[in-house]
């Protein structure tokens, strides 16, 4: 064990494969190479909401604007895999999901360690075995007298490691909690770069939450300062940054500029972006939306941020990747499901005739819809042909709040009821619940929390006129609190009344919290039996 580093859970089995001496070494040189930028970045963060708080309009970054202006750099070439992601499916590490998931038809998988990841220790390191195992072709298992067998041409693989904003509690560093996102990165990267290459791929990276171009340079650093580590040539890893806060949508430019060597593209993270566009507001009575079912893709703020990606991504010569598709089948009701079928052909036909160069997908029978739309209107690899030189747009335009549409019980209720649901499964150790009929992760909640939050501190009324106050959410919380175990299998009442008494905490409070999964990381410990140290946020 390097000086200065404590595991605090104990290790199982294969774990100790994961967390060998030499991968402790380069998870402590990243740590102390890095974590004092990343706290000030954080910190960054909390100054740059202050201004918004005081009144200040986002606004394209004065300093960067000869980047935009230069119309002669471009990112990277794709790599090999990356080539073509007309359809990419998403989800957790577990072992039987990633190789659905890889078997699924789907060009890639997007492995997810954040926001459909409940982070216990377990899953965390379970999920480092899983990808290992899987790039190696040694993940085959047996289960319920079901056998689970990896396909010959499985999905190229992509990991999503944890936002900045996330600490990894179970393993510090000279006292201090090392980054979730040097942790996932570091582990994965350590362990499967060599391998990857060897098999003709690479170790590629979906970014999530960022909110400067600054953080970008950060995984640039950390990029470039691993690969050296490693012995892997500069310019190996690709990562695509998922553009899910306000302020990164004013800054895609930057943000592709300072990856570009390891750029793979900008994906519309849409529900964390619908999130994070009323948190980034929450004192601005202008910015109030309506039920969270009527802020779609057509919703002004969103249709702007989307062109502007796409014209982005392809001036740069790099992909621009569509949003999730949260629906699962429905099984038993053939008239329901074709609905919800063509809510997902809806939804495709408008990104591939948008200019996508691919979509995500949450289920493996959800694929062939969506590979069907991509093939029949996006006959090559990809769109970067489509330049969308008739896109302008304005400051105004991504901050255009006038969403049709009303606030009533039912979107009151719904919130409650999902917000409710995913915070008790979350601290149960489940990220990705279906509920339904939508596969949902932490940014379903994350919009019902903040929009709650929302309708109360501004005082908004119901389309009947009856005011949303403090105690009108907290006895409707109270009575979806009644129905969680009948939507989610597996909680527990203590789980409930956590997730109870922090829903209520949150409405009542005179700013909502940065992010559920960092005030409820404490209630993991349990799970792992370790103890929790927080350091930032």
């Amino acid at each position: 064990m390097p000086h200065g580093v404590q595991v605090h859970v104990q290790l199982k089995g294969a774990q100790s494969e994961i967390l060998t001496p030499p991968a402790l070494v380069f998870l402590t040189a990243l740590h102390r190479t890095f974590n004092s930028t990343r706290l000030s970045l954080l910190d960054a963060r909390d100054t740059a909401q202050q201004r918004l708080d005081s009144g200040e309009q986002l606004n394209f970054p004065t300093e960067t604007a000869h980047i935009r202006a230069d119309p002669s750099w471009v990112c990277a070439h794709p790599a090999p895999g990356l080539e073509d992601r007309r359809v990419e499916i998403t989800g957790p590490t577990d072992r039987k999901m990633v190789i659905n998931a890889l078997n699924s038809g789907a060009k890639t998988f997007m492995a997810d360690f954040e926001d459909s990841n409940s982070p216990t220790f377990q899953n965390m390191i379970n999920g480092q075995v899983n990808l290992r195992d899987a790039i190696r072709r040694q993940i085959d298992f047996e289960q319920g007298g079901k056998a689970y067998k990896l396909s010959e041409s499985p999905a190229t693989l992509i990991v999503r490691p944890r936002g900045w904003h996330l600490d990894e509690p179970r393993l510090t560093i000279d006292h201090q909690p090392m980054s979730g996102s040097l942790f996932d990165f570091g582990l994965y990267f350590f362990h499967n770069a060599a391998e990857l290459l060897k098999r003709g791929s690479g170790p590629y990276f979906y970014l999530p939450k960022m909110e400067h171009y600054l953080e970008a340079r950060l995984w640039n650093d950390v990029f470039n300062f691993a690969q050296t580590y490693l012995h892997i040539p500069i310019g190996t890893i690709r990562a695509t940054v998922l553009i899910e806060t306000l302020p990164a949508a004013f800054q895609m430019e930057e943000i592709l500029f300072e990856l570009r060597y390891h750029s793979s593209g900008l994906n519309c993270g849409r529900w964390d972006y619908i999130f994070s566009f009323i948190k980034k507001r929450r004192f601005d009575k202008t910015a109030v939306l309506p039920d969270r079912k009527d802020v779609t893709m057509e919703s002004g703020f969103m249709d702007a941020y989307v062109r502007l990606l796409i014209q982005t991504c392809h001036r740069r010569r790099v992909a621009a990747m569509g949003g999730m598709s949260a629906q699962i089948p429905i099984k038993g009701d053939d008239k329901a499901n074709e609905v919800a079928m063509a809510k997902v052909r809806a939804d495709k036909l408008r990104e591939v005739t948008a200019g996508h160069d691919g979509t995500w997908i949450a289920h493996p029978l959800i694929n062939k819809i969506a590979m069907d739309v991509f093939n029949e209107h996006m006959l090559g690899a990809n769109q970067y042909h489509v330049r969308r030189e008739d896109v302008v747009v304005t400051a105004a335009n991504l901050l255009n709040s006038k969403v049709a549409g009303k606030i009533t019980a039912d979107g009151v209720k719904g919130n409650a009821s999902a917000a409710l649901a995913y915070c008790a499964a979350w601290i149960s150790g489940n990220g990705c619940i279906p509920l339904n009929f939508l596969m949902e992760d932490a940014a379903t909640a994350e919009i019902a929390r903040v929009q709650l939050w929302q309708w109360v501190y501004h005082r908004a009324r119901l389309d009947t006129g009856h005011p949303i106050t403090a105690a009108y959410v907290e006895n409707v919380l109270k009575e979806a609190a009644k129905d969680v175990k009948s939507l989610v299998t597996g909680v527990k009442e203590a789980e409930i009344e956590v997730a109870v008494d922090y829903m209520i905490s949150q409405v009542k409070a005179d700013r909502p919290s940065d992010f559920l999964t960092s005030d409820l990381m404490p209630y993991l410990e349990r799970l792992d039996g370790g103890k929790w140290i927080k350091s930032s946020l």
